[in-house]
Protein backbone atom coordinates (compact mmCIF):
# COMPACT_ATOMS: atom_id res chain seq x y z
CA UNK A 1 0.00 0.00 0.00
CA UNK A 2 1.15 3.63 -1.29
CA UNK A 3 1.19 6.39 1.28
CA UNK A 4 3.06 9.65 0.51
CA UNK A 5 6.06 10.82 2.88
CA UNK A 6 4.25 13.77 3.71
CA UNK A 7 1.23 12.29 5.36
CA UNK A 8 3.67 10.85 8.40
CA UNK A 9 4.48 12.71 11.29
CA UNK A 10 7.77 13.98 10.90
CA UNK A 11 9.62 13.38 14.93
CA UNK A 12 8.18 11.11 17.33
CA UNK A 13 7.55 13.85 19.23
CA UNK A 14 4.15 14.74 16.65
CA UNK A 15 3.45 10.91 16.98
CA UNK A 16 2.73 11.21 20.74
CA UNK A 17 1.29 14.17 20.52
CA UNK A 18 -1.19 13.22 18.16
CA UNK A 19 -1.83 10.03 20.14
CA UNK A 20 -2.67 11.45 23.01
CA UNK A 21 -4.63 13.81 21.89
CA UNK A 22 -6.59 11.17 20.15
CA UNK A 23 -6.58 9.04 23.55
CA UNK A 24 -7.94 12.32 25.29
CA UNK A 25 -10.52 12.56 22.91
CA UNK A 26 -11.66 8.71 23.33
CA UNK A 27 -11.68 9.51 27.37
CA UNK A 28 -13.72 12.80 27.17
CA UNK A 29 -16.13 10.16 25.03
CA UNK A 30 -15.89 8.00 27.31
CA UNK A 31 -17.35 10.36 30.43
CA UNK A 32 -13.69 9.67 32.10
CA UNK A 33 -11.84 12.63 30.13
CA UNK A 34 -11.70 15.76 31.59
CA UNK A 35 -9.68 17.16 28.78
CA UNK A 36 -9.95 16.57 25.31
CA UNK A 37 -6.14 17.20 24.35
CA UNK A 38 -5.02 16.15 27.81
CA UNK A 39 -4.42 12.35 29.16
CA UNK A 40 -3.86 13.20 32.51
CA UNK A 41 -6.68 14.87 34.06
CA UNK A 42 -9.57 12.66 35.07
CA UNK A 43 -12.74 12.46 37.27
CA UNK A 44 -11.75 10.75 40.07
CA UNK A 45 -14.22 11.51 42.15
CA UNK A 46 -17.25 9.94 44.28
CA UNK A 47 -19.58 10.43 40.79
CA UNK A 48 -17.91 8.38 39.02
CA UNK A 49 -15.92 6.18 41.58
CA UNK A 50 -17.43 2.98 40.64
CA UNK A 51 -16.84 3.36 37.09
CA UNK A 52 -13.07 4.96 37.62
CA UNK A 53 -12.01 1.73 39.96
CA UNK A 54 -13.32 -0.55 37.02
CA UNK A 55 -11.64 1.47 34.13
CA UNK A 56 -8.44 1.72 36.01
CA UNK A 57 -8.47 -1.68 36.13
CA UNK A 58 -9.40 -2.16 33.10
CA UNK A 59 -6.46 -0.11 31.66
CA UNK A 60 -3.63 -2.19 33.65
CA UNK A 61 -5.05 -5.16 32.25
CA UNK A 62 -4.27 -3.87 28.85
CA UNK A 63 -0.47 -4.34 29.71
CA UNK A 64 -0.74 -7.85 30.82
CA UNK A 65 -1.37 -9.93 27.42
CA UNK A 66 -2.48 -8.88 23.99
CA UNK A 67 -5.75 -10.86 24.49
CA UNK A 68 -6.70 -8.55 27.86
CA UNK A 69 -6.23 -5.77 25.40
CA UNK A 70 -8.41 -7.08 22.55
CA UNK A 71 -11.23 -8.33 24.79
CA UNK A 72 -11.99 -4.43 26.47
CA UNK A 73 -13.88 -2.20 24.43
CA UNK A 74 -12.22 0.61 25.69
CA UNK A 75 -8.46 -1.33 24.82
CA UNK A 76 -9.68 -1.73 21.38
CA UNK A 77 -10.36 2.15 21.28
CA UNK A 78 -7.37 2.81 23.15
CA UNK A 79 -4.83 0.95 20.33
CA UNK A 80 -6.85 2.28 17.44
CA UNK A 81 -6.15 5.68 18.54
CA UNK A 82 -2.66 4.54 18.55
CA UNK A 83 -2.65 2.96 15.30
CA UNK A 84 -3.65 5.55 13.82
CA UNK A 85 -0.72 7.74 14.36
CA UNK A 86 1.60 4.78 12.86
CA UNK A 87 -0.62 4.37 9.83
CA UNK A 88 -1.54 1.26 10.74
CA UNK A 89 -5.05 1.32 12.07
CA UNK A 90 -6.34 -0.60 8.96
CA UNK A 91 -4.90 -4.50 10.66
CA UNK A 92 -7.05 -4.10 13.88
CA UNK A 93 -9.71 -2.36 11.87
CA UNK A 94 -9.40 -5.89 9.80
CA UNK A 95 -9.32 -8.07 12.92
CA UNK A 96 -12.85 -6.53 14.09
CA UNK A 97 -14.17 -7.09 10.61
CA UNK A 98 -13.08 -10.66 10.69
CA UNK A 99 -14.57 -11.00 14.45
CA UNK A 100 -17.55 -9.61 13.20
CA UNK A 101 -17.83 -11.77 10.12
CA UNK A 102 -17.90 -14.80 12.22
CA UNK A 103 -20.92 -13.61 13.53
CA UNK A 104 -22.98 -13.89 10.40
CA UNK A 105 -25.21 -17.34 10.32
CA UNK A 106 -26.65 -16.03 6.98
CA UNK A 107 -24.72 -18.14 3.94
CA UNK A 108 -25.63 -15.25 1.24
CA UNK A 109 -24.57 -12.57 3.98
CA UNK A 110 -21.51 -13.94 5.04
CA UNK A 111 -20.53 -14.93 0.84
CA UNK A 112 -21.04 -11.09 0.50
CA UNK A 113 -19.74 -9.92 3.26
CA UNK A 114 -16.45 -11.95 2.64
CA UNK A 115 -15.77 -10.16 -0.45
CA UNK A 116 -16.13 -6.76 0.77
CA UNK A 117 -13.69 -7.33 3.43
CA UNK A 118 -11.45 -8.83 0.55
CA UNK A 119 -12.03 -6.21 -1.50
CA UNK A 120 -10.84 -3.51 1.36
CA UNK A 121 -8.30 -5.27 3.08
CA UNK A 122 -6.55 -7.99 1.25
CA UNK A 123 -6.63 -7.63 -2.51
CA UNK A 124 -3.30 -5.40 -3.88
CA UNK A 125 -4.24 -1.70 -3.65
CA UNK A 126 -6.98 -1.96 -1.44
CA UNK A 127 -8.22 0.89 0.58
CA UNK A 128 -6.73 -0.17 3.64
CA UNK A 129 -4.59 -3.59 2.45
CA UNK A 130 -2.82 -5.17 5.18
CA UNK A 131 0.46 -6.32 5.07
CA UNK A 132 -0.04 -10.00 4.23
CA UNK A 133 2.52 -12.29 2.05
CA UNK A 134 1.18 -13.68 -1.73
CA UNK A 135 0.98 -17.08 -0.31
CA UNK A 136 -1.95 -16.15 2.33
CA UNK A 137 -3.69 -13.38 -0.05
CA UNK A 138 -4.10 -16.30 -2.68
CA UNK A 139 -5.46 -18.88 0.13
CA UNK A 140 -8.02 -16.16 1.27
CA UNK A 141 -8.87 -15.33 -2.46
CA UNK A 142 -9.43 -19.25 -3.15
CA UNK A 143 -11.05 -19.77 0.26
CA UNK A 144 -13.67 -16.83 -1.18
CA UNK A 145 -14.37 -19.34 -3.88
CA UNK A 146 -17.05 -21.15 -0.91
CA UNK A 147 -16.92 -18.61 1.74
CA UNK A 148 -17.12 -20.29 5.55
CA UNK A 149 -16.70 -18.53 8.78
CA UNK A 150 -13.19 -19.77 8.27
CA UNK A 151 -12.07 -17.71 5.39
CA UNK A 152 -9.93 -15.44 6.47
CA UNK A 153 -8.78 -17.40 9.63
CA UNK A 154 -5.26 -17.73 8.32
CA UNK A 155 -4.91 -13.53 7.46
CA UNK A 156 -6.86 -13.18 10.63
CA UNK A 157 -3.84 -14.98 12.57
CA UNK A 158 -0.81 -13.58 10.89
CA UNK A 159 -2.12 -10.28 11.44
CA UNK A 160 -3.17 -10.35 14.66
CA UNK A 161 0.32 -11.62 15.55
CA UNK A 162 2.17 -9.03 13.51
CA UNK A 163 0.46 -6.77 16.04
CA UNK A 164 1.32 -8.43 19.34
CA UNK A 165 5.07 -8.26 18.41
CA UNK A 166 5.13 -5.06 16.35
CA UNK A 167 2.60 -2.48 17.53
CA UNK A 168 1.22 -3.76 20.87
CA UNK A 169 4.67 -3.51 22.51
CA UNK A 170 5.12 -0.11 21.05
CA UNK A 171 1.59 1.21 22.60
CA UNK A 172 2.78 -0.17 25.81
CA UNK A 173 5.83 2.12 25.73
CA UNK A 174 4.48 5.07 24.16
CA UNK A 175 4.24 8.18 27.16
CA UNK A 176 0.31 8.19 26.56
CA UNK A 177 -0.19 4.92 27.61
CA UNK A 178 2.83 5.06 30.50
CA UNK A 179 0.88 8.12 31.81
CA UNK A 180 -2.74 6.56 31.39
CA UNK A 181 -1.46 3.47 33.12
CA UNK A 182 0.30 5.82 36.19
CA UNK A 183 -3.32 7.28 36.63
CA UNK A 184 -4.98 4.28 36.69
CA UNK A 185 -2.57 3.04 39.05
CA UNK A 186 -2.87 5.50 41.55
CA UNK A 187 -6.62 5.99 41.65
CA UNK A 188 -7.50 2.70 43.43
CA UNK A 189 -5.51 3.91 46.50
CA UNK A 190 -7.24 7.55 45.82
CA UNK A 191 -10.49 5.47 45.69
CA UNK A 192 -10.13 3.79 48.67
CA UNK A 193 -9.32 6.96 50.57
CA UNK A 194 -11.74 8.71 49.98
CA UNK A 195 -14.53 8.90 52.74
CA UNK A 196 -18.16 8.18 51.76
CA UNK A 197 -21.21 10.59 53.29
CA UNK A 198 -22.20 9.12 56.78
CA UNK A 199 -25.81 8.07 56.56
CA UNK A 200 -28.64 10.28 58.18
CA UNK A 201 -30.51 9.31 60.69
CA UNK A 202 -33.97 10.59 61.24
Amino acid sequence: MCRTLAAFPTTCLERAKEFKTRLGIFLHKSELGSDTGNIGKFEWGSKHSKASRNFSEDVLGWRESFDLLLSSKNGVAAFHAFLKTEFSEENLEFWLACEEFKKIRSATKLASRAQRIFEEFICSEAPKEVNIDHETRELTRTNLQAATATCFDVAQGKTRTLMEKDSYPRFLKSPAYRDLAAQASAAPASLSGSSLPEPSHT
